[in-house]
């Protein structure tokens, strides 16, 4: 599964919430912003102007822009980094401040049914979209034989 695809699978709704929260501060804090602002095709990035980008960067996704997927995703979990800690840390999986080395063997930490039980640990702590799709990105990055993941 893509990553622009596991985006979509959130809908526009949810998406529009998520990117609704991207924090420019962030985008600079972690050096996103450049690479942010030339994926989202934004002259000017700044609060409004993501704001009014969000429809045209969902309708975008469908394309395959790979690129702008992995920089929508960045810069929504960069701003629920709480979210991502705690996730990694209740899974065990070892990580500085919410990142991991991209080679880690997560097979020890990603036994059957992980997905279900951080989202029965988190869904009341974290919203619930920004929980599914770090779940499915946390797929995505370490256990690619994982299906979408939708709560029941």
């Amino acid at each position: 599964m893509q990553l622009s695809e596991i985006l979509l699978k959130l809908g526009p709704q949810e998406f529009a919430s998520l990117a609704g929260k991207i924090s420019i501060g962030k985008l600079r804090t972690y050096q996103l912003f450049d690479s942010f602002k030339t994926h989202a095709r934004v002259n000017k990035l700044n609060a409004e102007s993501l704001r009014r980008a969000i429809p045209r960067l969902y309708e975008r996704l469908p394309e395959g822009g790979e690129d702008l997927a992995r920089d929508l995703a960045q810069a929504i979990l960069v701003a629920h980094l709480d979210m991502v800690i705690a996730v990694l840390d209740f899974l065990g999986i070892p990580h500085q401040d919410g990142f991991f080395d991209k080679q880690l063997d997560a097979s020890p930490y990603l036994t059957t049914g992980w997905q279900q039980r951080v989202y029965e640990k988190f869904k009341d702590a974290f919203p619930p979209a920004a929980l599914v799709f770090y779940i499915n990105h946390l797929a995505w990055e370490l256990d690619k034989k994982a299906d979408y993941y939708q709560p029941e």
